[in-house]
């Protein structure tokens, strides 16, 4: 070996015997050498799973616009003038029809989100038999209907759901400038509703709020000291909607999505990490690059809610270069 050759000695990743991490050792993961990043995070999703599986999910907004809340993101808030109108809840049988096309296009999870602070009883009453014939179809359920009220996740169990989404969405300490009109402790507490109700979690958030890195390693750092750990970890590219407070957010470069995703895989190696929202406008090489971080789930359909999604035959188009398959 000649006197000037350098030898690259990895860092050892944290090992944690409680399980928690603190907000500067996520941050010393951002802070690793891009491609050494992405080669750890491949390393471990291969102890935990198939590397050439990915799970499709479908998501469909049972109930659109109108939402009291006023999360800076979002399109469907009372608060913004955006262009997403408001529409009353779906039939049951409009909720299936899309299921069972869902299910027909390759999806094995079928998630149903409503615009809402959290249901009322009745609004809940109404989607527990949505539930129950789309969990008939053999799909996995998912809902996202905000904040539970006592006793209501369990009725969401007994109606078959098997999965909730409530996103943290930011750091702790980020969260008030994203939102006013609930706590970073309502999300928790809704949280731990599912979980005493024997749900799975899917939990994530976004990046692109004009958040700091330090700020991502905080929400990274709040998913994966959760016990236990999110089943599901969907990560969001902002996708800026004309009208919202955020629609004029600062660009993060495409390499600090990847190393979200590296990092979230390296922190929570069991949980299945979705490239969510966003990935319409994300080049097929940068997706590829997701998959290799430890992404192994994507939504999939034409629409997430309100916002734009590739579509089913481009993502088909995808997953056959990269020679990947359908859970």
């Amino acid at each position: 070996m000649s006197s000037n050759q350098i030898i690259f000695q990895r860092p050892a990743t944290p090992h944690h015997e409680s399980g928690q991490w603190s907000v500067a050792e996520v941050e010393a993961l951002y802070a690793l050498p891009f491609m050494e990043l992405v080669f750890r995070a491949a390393e471990v999703h291969r102890q935990y799973f198939d590397p050439t599986r990915v799970q499709l999910s479908t998501l469909l907004s049972i109930k659109t616009g109108g939402c009291p809340e006023d999360c800076g993101y979002c399109p469907q808030s009372v608060h913004h003038d955006t262009p997403v109108p408001n529409q009353p809840m779906m039939t049951v049988d409009e909720v299936v029809a899309a299921a069972r096309a869902a299910k027909a296009n390759g999806a094995g999870r079928f998630c149903m989100g409503a615009a809402w602070r959290g249901p009322k009883d009745a609004d809940l009453e109404q989607t527990l038999d949505m539930v129950r014939q789309v969990k008939e179809l053999g799909l996995e359920t998912c809902a996202t209907f905000g904040l539970l009220k006592d006793g209501q996740a369990e009725k969401l169990k007994g109606a078959g759901l098997d999965y909730y989404n409530h996103n943290l969405d930011t750091a702790p300490d980020k969260y008030a400038d994203i939102i006013q009109t609930r706590e970073y402790e309502d999300r928790l507490d809704t949280l731990g509703k599912v979980r005493g109700a024997g749900l799975s979690v899917c939990c994530g958030g976004i990046v692109g709020l004009n958040e700091t890195r330090e700020d991502r390693a905080g929400l990274i750092t709040q998913l994966a000291n959760l016990d236990p750990q999110p089943e599901s970890v969907p990560i969001n590219s902002l996708v800026k909607v004309e009208g919202t407070p955020l629609e004029g957010a600062e660009e993060i470069d495409w390499t600090e999505f990847v190393r979200t995703i590296a990092v979230a895989r390296l922190t929570m190696p069991a949980s299945y990490v979705r490239l969510s929202a966003g990935r319409r406008g994300m080049p097929e090489a940068m997706q590829a690059l997701c998959f290799l971080a430890g992404a192994n789930s994507i939504f999939y359909g034409d629409k997430l809610l309100t916002t734009g999604n590739p579509d089913v035959e481009a993502d088909r188009a995808l997953l056959t270069k990269l020679d990947l398959a359908p859970l």
